[in-house]
């Protein structure tokens, strides 16, 4: 079995040999773990934005950048494909174990969780990483992490701190931006999961998100990067499915636009749920419009549209 964790270790390993190239710092704390500044102190930028959502797919999935025109506006996008989609989006990709340790508090994304599996997806996935000798986890941050949570990290991981690496880039920054829309087609993989869809036969998944502006705070950050998604992403999923007419019927619960929350800019329907996540509708976090192909019939299914109106009002109202 592929081992997620070695394979993010080799990436991040290239990253840091090439940190004066692409704008990053790599610090080392005091008992051994390896830290990757993206974005944060670090001036960071589009390649090493590219290289952090790479690496949170353990490399299972590839980025590009690539020009987007929406109802006729040009915008800076990226492209992200994978032939691994479970694996890389929900094993791998996925920000979903919280740490929150002595005062620290970061959300958590990458290979590193497959160690952890602090989250019921596992069981869903059939998938482990025992076999890996190191982990990485991905940080959306701007507080370097103490020594102290890594070696809760390693702990929770099974590794030694030393074999640990963390790489953070905080929201408002040109990483931040770039690994979070890279997550277009993870969104579209966990919303089919939440409906109860066996993700494990998505067989490929391509989709392009537009790169929102580096806003001027992380708190503002988060409702662009959201909208990126919610409103710009547009994701085609290859899968194996035996009934075309439920296949159809799916497609249609999957786009951001099945949510009742759907249609104002996320930084409003943030606020209006009083900054609580919890309290929004889960099944809003979806990209805007999403493509079903059946392996077996050949037929395609499409639901949900850009919403190029909210993407202005998010971006430059």
């Amino acid at each position: 079995m592929l081992s997620l964790n070695d394979r993010a270790r080799e990436l991040a390993d290239r990253l840091a040999a090439d940190a004066e190239a692409a704008r990053v710092e790599v610090t080392t704390l005091s008992n051994g773990t390896r830290v990757v500044d993206c974005g944060a102190n670090a001036a960071g930028g589009f390649e090493a934005g590219r290289r952090f959502a790479e690496i949170c797919m353990a490399g299972l999935g590839s980025v590009a950048y690539a020009p987007l025109v929406l109802d006729g506006r040009w915008l800076p996008a990226l492209t992200v494909s994978t032939d691994r989609p479970a694996v890389a989006c929900l094993a791998a990709q996925y920000a979903g174990w919280r740490i929150d340790r002595d005062g620290y508090f970061a959300m958590g994304s990458g290979p590193g969780r497959a160690l952890i599996r602090a989250e019921e997806l596992y069981d869903d996935l059939d998938w482990d990483d025992e076999q890996a000798g190191a982990a990485v986890l991905c940080l959306e941050t701007r507080e370097p992490p103490p020594a102290e949570v890594a070696d809760h990290v390693a702990e929770r991981a099974g590794v030694p701190p030393s074999a640990l690496t963390l790489l953070m880039a905080p929201t408002a920054s040109v990483a931040g931006g770039v690994q979070i829309a890279a997550r277009v087609v993870e969104t579209a993989l966990h919303k089919l999961h939440e409906l109860d869809f066996d993700v494990r036969r998505v067989v490929a998944g391509i989709g392009s998100c537009p790169l929102p502006p580096v806003a001027g705070d992380d708190m503002a950050a988060i409702g662009r990067t959201n909208d990126a998604v919610l409103y710009g992403g547009q994701v085609h999923l290859t899968v194996e499915a035996d009934d075309d007419d439920a296949l159809r019927e799916l497609v249609e619960r999957l786009p951001a636009s099945a949510s009742s929350d759907y249609g104002e800019p996320f930084g409003k329907v943030l606020k209006d749920a009083d900054f609580d996540f919890y309290a929004i509708d889960p099944l809003l976090f979806s990209p805007a419009q999403i493509r079903l192909t059946s392996v077996g019939s050949g037929r395609s299914f499409e639901a949900g549209r850009v919403n190029l109106e909210v993407l202005e009002r998010s971006f430059w109202g």
